[in-house]
Parts: C-alpha cells; sequence; structure tokens
C-alpha cells in the first residue's frame, strides 16, 4: 500500500522514539535507517515540498533521540503516572435501585438488600431522575439478550461490590459483554442504547462501566505463520472479519462470533449525557456513536482501545447551529481501526461532526490506523459552518499512521496535520498546547499497553496482488455476452482490529500523569 509524505511522519517519528521501549532485542537503530529510506523512496511527487521538507526534519530529529531513548527503556526509567481523580460525587436521585447479576431476582423489590438482577428491568421501573447502582457481574440486558435500553432520564452507575459497601470501577468490573449466546438476539442497535428526548435539562449519567465486545465479533484464528491471518506473534486473535468476507484458508476463532455493525454506545438525546470512568473495548463498529438533539454530552476518563470506525462520533441532531455541544477530555484513545482492511478511510480517535460544536482536550490520542482527530465534515450551509466552535487543545498524540489531525482538501482529498502546526488549522477555536509525547510519557504508556499488540501496529505491512487472464473460459464466455471481463485481487495486512486482552486495558488508567483517563480512587 502507498502511504503519502504524513503517513512517513507519524509512522517514522512513532518508531524511532517510541520501538526501542518494549524489546530490548529489537536492533532500533538498523529498524531506523531501514524505515527513513523506505519511507525517501515513497514520497510521491503530488506532495508539497514543504510536507517532504517536514519529514526529513521529523526523521533528524528521531535519530538524534536513538540513543537516550535506548537508554531509558533498558534501565526502566519512566514515571508510574499513578495520579488518581476523585470519584465525582454520585447523584442522589429521585429514587435509588439496587441491580446485582449475581446476587439479585427481578422478583426483588430494588432495595439495598434485596436488589434486582436486570439492569433493563431496573430501567423500566425506574421513575425519571432515578439512581441505578450496579454491582460487579455482567449485564446483557432482557432475558440476556445481549443490549439495553435506555429510554428515560436515569443514572446508570456500575463498579459496586455484590453487597454496594465499596465502590472500585476497576476492582469491582460491571461489564455489558455479550458473547457468542447473543449472536441471534443482540438486536439492531448498540451494547447500550440511549434514545431520551422532551427535557433540554435532562440528565442521563453512564459511570463505571466497561463495554466490550471482544467476545461476539469474528476473528481470525491466530495462525502466527500464515500471513491471511494477519496475527502478530503474541496477539490473542487474527485480525477482525468485516460483514460480507469470509476466509476459507484460516479458520475463526471459535466459538465463531459475529459480523454486524453494532456500536458499543448507540442513540440519540436531548439534554445533558455524561459518560465517565468506563472502558471501550474491541468495538465493531464504533465505541460510541449519538446524535445530539439539544443539550450537552460530557465524555470524559475514559479508555478507549481497538475499536473499529472512531472512538466517538457525535452528530448534531437539530437544524439550528450552537444548541448542542460535546466535550470530549481527559481520555485515553488506543488503535483505532480502519473501515476495511485496505485502510483507506475512517479509523480515527474523535470526529468532528457537523451540527455540533466540539471541545476535545487533556486526551491521549494514539496508533489510530488513519488520523487522530477527523475535522473533514463541512456543513453543507456555509452560514452554519461559520458559526461551528470546534477545538482542540493540550492533548498528547504518538503513533497516528497517517496525521494526528484530517481535513479536506481543496483536491478532493485529505490534508494531514501533525499536533505542532494546530495553530494553522483555521477550524480550531483553541489550539494551544498539542504536542507528540517526549520521551517519559513515551516510556510510560508503552510499559501498560500489550507489547504484542504494539509490536504488531508498528510494524504493519500490506501487499496487493492483482491476476487477470482475458483468455480464461469464464472470461471468454462473458466476452461472448458483451460483458465486462473480471479478474482477482488479493490484498493482505500483517494486522488488522485484532481483539485487545482484557485484563490489559484497565493497567491504561493513570498511564501518564495529567494526560489522558486518570485513576480512580
Amino acid at each position: 500500500m502507498k502511504s503519502t509524505t504524513y503517513k512517513a511522519i507519524m509512522a517514522i517519528a512513532f518508531l524511532l522514539a517510541f520501538s526501542f521501549t518494549i524489546d530490548a532485542q529489537i536492533n532500533v537503530k538498523k529498524l531506523g535507517s531501514q524505515i527513513k529510506r523506505s519511507a525517501e523512496q515513497q514520497v510521491e511527487q503530488k506532495v508539497k515540498e514543504k510536507a517532504a521538507r517536514e519529514t526529513r526534519e521529523a526523521l533528524d530529529r528521531g535519530e538524534k533521540k536513538l540513543d537516550q531513548g535506548i537508554s531509558n527503556a533498558t534501565s526502566g526509567e519512566a514515571s508510574s503516572g499513578n495520579k488518581a481523580v476523585s470519584q465525582e460525587e454520585i447523584p442522589k436521585g429521585s429514587k435509588t435501585i439496587y441491580v446485582s447479576s449475581n446476587n439479585g431476582s427481578n422478583r426483588n423489590d430494588g432495595s439495598q438488600s434485596s436488589p434486582l438482577k436486570d439492569l433493563q428491568k431496573a430501567i423500566d421501573e425506574a421513575p425519571e431522575g432515578a439512581l441505578i447502582c450496579l454491582a460487579e457481574g455482567n449485564y446483557l440486558g432482557y432475558l440476556d439478550q445481549g443490549w439495553v435500553k435506555v429510554n428515560k432520564y436515569v443514572s446508570i452507575v456500575g463498579g459496586y461490590s455484590n453487597d454496594f459497601s465499596q465502590r472500585d470501577p476497576i476492582k469491582f468490573r460491571t461489564t455489558m459483554q455479550p458473547g457468542p449466546a447473543q449472536i441471534m438476539t443482540s438486536g439492531n442497535q448498540g451494547v447500550m442504547d440511549i434514545r431520551v428526548v422532551g427535557k433540554r435539562n435532562g440528565v442521563v449519567l453512564v459511570d463505571g462501566i466497561i463495554f466490550d465486545r471482544g467476545q461476539i465479533n469474528a476473528y481470525l484464528a491466530p495462525i502466527y505463520d500464515n500471513p491471511v491471518a494477519a496475527a502478530p506473534e503474541g496477539c490473542e486473535t487474527g485480525r477482525i472479519l468485516v460483514v460480507g468476507e469470509s476466509v476459507a484458508s484460516v479458520p475463526t476463532m471459535k466459538p465463531e462470533g459475529m459480523k454486524s455493525a453494532f456500536q458499543l454506545i448507540s442513540g440519540e438525546m436531548e439534554g445533558n449525557l455524561t459518560v465517565r470512568n468506563c472502558v471501550f473495548l474491541n468495538g465493531y463498529h464504533f465505541a460510541i456513536q449519538m446524535a445530539c438533539k439539544g443539550g450537552h454530552f460530557d465524555i470524559y476518563n475514559n479508555v478507549f482501545v481497538a475499536n473499529r470506525m472512531a472512538a466517538c462520533e457525535v452528530r448534531g441532531g437539530l437544524a439550528q447551529p450552537n444548541t448542542s455541544s460535546i466535550a470530549f477530555h481527559n481520555n485515553t484513545v488506543l488503535f483505532t481501526w480502519c473501515r476495511t482492511k485496505l485502510m483507506e478511510d475512517m479509523g480515527y480517535g474523535f470526529r468532528y461532526m457537523t451540527g455540533i460544536d466540539a471541545d476535545v482536550y487533556n486526551n491521549i490520542i494514539g496508533c489510530s490506523n488513519y488520523g487522530g482527530l477527523d475535522r473533514a465534515y463541512v456543513d453543507a450551509d456555509k452560514s452554519k459552518e461559520a458559526k461551528r466552535v470546534t477545538s482542540a487543545w493540550n492533548n498528547l498524540f504518538f503513533g497516528n499512521r497517517n496525521g494526528d489531525m484530517v481535513l479536506p482538501s481543496g483536491g478532493g482529498g485529505w490534508t494531514f496535520v501533525l499536533a505542532k502546526n494546530f495553530e494553522d488549522v483555521n477550524q480550531l477555536h483553541k489550539y494551544e498546547n498539542n504536542r507528540e509525547m517526549n520521551e517519559a510519557e513515551v516510556n510510560a504508556i508503552s510499559k501498560k499497553i500489550d507489547v504484542p499488540y504494539l509490536k504488531g501496529f508498528i510494524g504493519i505491512t500490506g501487499s496487493q496482488t492483482s491476476s487477470f487472464n482475458p483468455n480464461s473460459s469464464v472470461n471468454q464466455f462473458r466476452s461472448a455476452l458483451g460483458m465486462n471481463m473480471q479478474g482477482t485481487e488479493t490484498i493482505r495486512v500483517s494486522m488488522y482490529g485484532n481483539r485487545y486482552p482484557y485484563e490489559k486495558t484497565f493497567e491504561l488508567f493513570g498511564a501518564v500523569d495529567g494526560y489522558g483517563a486518570q485513576m480512580i480512587k
């Protein structure tokens, strides 16, 4: 696959500054020089001279950092980044309903000593403004169908111990983690589907829940010596399978999962939505994809890992400008994958959508398969576009394969922007203090990321072969009928959308002090 110069900038700078932290046996200097030669060969003539110059400068800076980086990695000198953040006050609620999938019963009254069993049952019985407390366990909705509908203004708070005497979302894990048993019952919506309108000041809170589709997605088996499997050595699975795709030469993971375009959180809402202290893992089709129909969404202190399409996409649902807004901050977003293994579109950490103002800050956004932030959507109504307020400030970036921000270009393609150039992006109201991670931050977060997964992402390669035989019997027959002749095309990649290990995800809370998701105390 071809790459643009901006791909070279991000992939090379990331490799040179990062790869030494994960395997002391890697010959980093040799790898760096090889990558440099490869990147220079792939620079397309149509790319502007400025971009080519920036690529060479990034290479030079990366090479100067190698010796110090190797020393830091081998000596283990890195900040632990364990600074915790206090839990925000849990709302009192018009009524408190307790739910325990392990100890409850749907014939109980929902009190602390007699909890319900099913989250959907609790939502259905809750009055507006209620607080629903979830004990540790897996919640799959009505009759374990694999999804939950939130259709009223309620607060849903997970992370409690079985007796509700303690709350620690990392220790007492409240999950929404459908598996193969939910393949035929998971519906046509997200694992949590939020659809509430009618109150501009209404509140929905989702706090301390782990959303994970890693057990229901379809993956190829991890056959490390078979390039079709696209399984870097040490990864749990081969690549993910998308809708309409089948591979005969490599078995799938058993029990076999499903190929379906369902989100982790979907829906549309009017009012104030807060999503915090959650994990969004292995999402097949977006982690969060919603519409805001007036009001404000606040999404913070979450970890997003190995989601396909985008970690967060919230569009405006009203015709009037400046009536909907979103703040996306203090989140850690890693390994967001493109739409297909062709890696031609999607694969963003956050998407700025039309009809909504967006403020993005204090995040860690890294290893995006396409770009860190997507600001390519433009409102067709120029007057509305002029009133949009979008910002990105104080964010840390690393390893985003095309760039830290993607903009539309006048030629019908994309413009890829590095964090250091955000001040030149006119679409950003606030733009200050965005940067690539420094060596200490790289060392800190690399110790928290699953090593085989990271190495696989760094070393992604691809190949494309075509075969066309005009004299084949099929093509001769098609030609006789006046039909176009056909050929075959084979595309292989070394990694795409592989499942990220569940247990490693929780180490990402507090990986870098002051940026991204912090520990919850």
